[in-house]
């Protein structure tokens, strides 16, 4: 029996364990998408204790907290710091399975030293541990992205920031992580949700205009574009809970939008219309100035009204959708292509069934001399687990080139969220491993350390940086 979490946590090979430690966990971290506030990052956010830094915005754990029947009041409610720390950690022994048990201690570990696990027994202890080595090492924001070794972030934001973060950041030579912004025009694609006209209001604001046709939109759009792109912008972002394509026209489309500016009801076909060629417009965009496209398919959001409600979004109420994707990604993907105007692009599902769809869709649009130039992202948000992170590599591998792939990133709200790499990393040096071991692969160390590097880091630094 192996030791819980031991230096060869799930290397379950000799090849896996030499590719870890020679290879991998030397490698920095490119940590391309995550959702870190640039505000915590600029002002150094200091933290009181570790429930802060581990529960205040955490919807993976609220999530099994409230599955484990414990009162909202200890999760997003007015209950004291440690007594939310102290329901987490009485839960903690029975997450058997779950993969909050090995990012929990594997954070533990990394950033305080503790190696007892987590109980209702250890939880003061522990509890103190940690807020003393928050002290003692003086754990703010900056210093946790440092000692994690990560050398580049990619935040996620919305057209009308002003980015006034960023640039603090970037004006501050002391801290040699890259942090720079991802553009993530969501809000301005989904008309049909309730606070569209509000939101284009203050697009307009940004620009000292008001949008009242669609001709005025993509031109603040591309406005607001160029300005992100002039403070270091490299990558954009788009969540589509579906994938829609309906054929239109731009007149048809600028009908649409002017109807809905004027209080009209629109269909659901005419809402997919503009959003549609809004999103190919906006594809061409990016094309021009070489940017990447992340595409995020598949999340069914927000699926409990009352707690909506009561909590707000992104807080633990989402799940995975299952609509069909194929056809629809297809007609997308070569609008832009047939004008060789089709991006840099990772395409994400939530669903694992459409693995094998995202592992065959990105060979029809491969080319343009660009290694890989359409990814199939990582295991993403509820496949962050084992075996999750496993059948996307092995999609990746039989059905295109996991030698290329760009590898993993946190899309996380917490700082202590870098371990998820470390995870990532075991899982794919054991999986290479075990190739080799079953003869499937030759013992070449010298060509499996570099792919394990390039998976880690190197590509995703020739990917991103222009």
């Amino acid at each position: 029996m192996k030791k819980f979490m031991d230096q060869d946590f799930i290397l379950s090979n000799e090849i896996a364990k030499i590719l870890y430690h020679n290879n991998a966990s030397k490698m920095p971290i490119f940590d391309y998408h995550c959702h870190l506030p640039a505000v915590e990052i600029a002002e150094d956010k200091e933290y009181e204790n570790i429930t802060q830094m581990w529960l205040y915005h955490d919807h993976y754990k609220w999530r099994a907290m409230r599955s484990f029947g414990i009162d909202e009041k200890y999760i997003t409610g007015d209950a004291s710091d440690f007594e939310k720390f102290y329901e987490f950690a009485n839960m903690m022994p029975y997450l058997i399975g779950n993969p909050i048990y090995h990012w929990s201690h594997l954070e533990l570990k990394r950033y305080f030293n503790v190696e007892d696990t987590l109980s209702a027994k250890t939880a003061k202890d522990i509890w103190e541990k940690c807020n003393n080595a928050i002290v003692k090492k003086n754990l703010t924001a900056r210093k946790l992205i440092s000692i994690s070794n990560v050398v580049y972030i990619g935040t996620t934001d919305d057209p009308v920031d002003d980015l006034k973060y960023h640039k603090e950041i970037n004006a501050d030579d002391s801290f040699e992580c890259e942090v720079r912004p991802t553009f993530r025009p969501d809000r301005a694609l989904k008309i049909q949700n309730k606070d569209f006209c509000d939101y284009i209001k203050l697009l307009g604001k940004t620009e000292d205009t008001e949008i009242k046709d669609y001709d005025k939109l993509i031109e603040i759009l591309e406005k607001r574009l160029n300005y992100f792109v002039d403070n270091g912008c490299n990558i954009t972002d788009h969540s589509l809970e579906r994938v829609y394509f309906k054929p239109t026209n731009k007149e048809e489309v600028a009908s649409i939008f002017v109807k809905v500016l004027a209080g009209e009801e629109i269909s659901i076909e005419d809402a997919q219309k503009y959003t549609t060629f809004t999103l190919i417009e906006l594809g061409k965009m990016y094309s021009e100035r070489n940017m990447v496209m992340q595409l995020h398919i598949g999340a069914l959001r927000n699926n409990n009204t009352r707690m909506f409600n009561s909590v707000g979004a992104d807080a633990g109420f989402d799940s995975i959708d299952d609509g069909e994707i194929a056809y629809s990604l297809s007609r997308l993907l070569d609008s832009l292509d047939v004008e060789d105007k089709l991006p840099k692009t990772i395409l994400y599902c939530l669903n694992p069934k459409d693995n094998e769809v995202l592992g065959t869709m990105i060979g029809n649009f491969q080319g343009g001399q660009v290694a890989g130039k359409i990814q199939f992202g990582s295991g993403w948000w509820f496949n962050y687990q084992k075996d999750g992170m496993e059948r996307q590599l092995i999609a990746l591998s039989q059905l295109g080139l996991v030698s290329k792939f760009v590898g993993m990133l946190t899309d996380s709200r917490s700082f202590l969220s870098f371990t998820r790499h470390e995870y990532f990393r075991r899982i794919l040096c054991n999986y290479l491993g075990k190739l080799v071991e079953n003869g499937e692969y030759p013992y070449d160390l010298e060509i499996l350390g570099n792919i394990v590097e390039d998976i880690c880091y190197n590509n995703a630094k020739k990917y991103f940086i222009k």
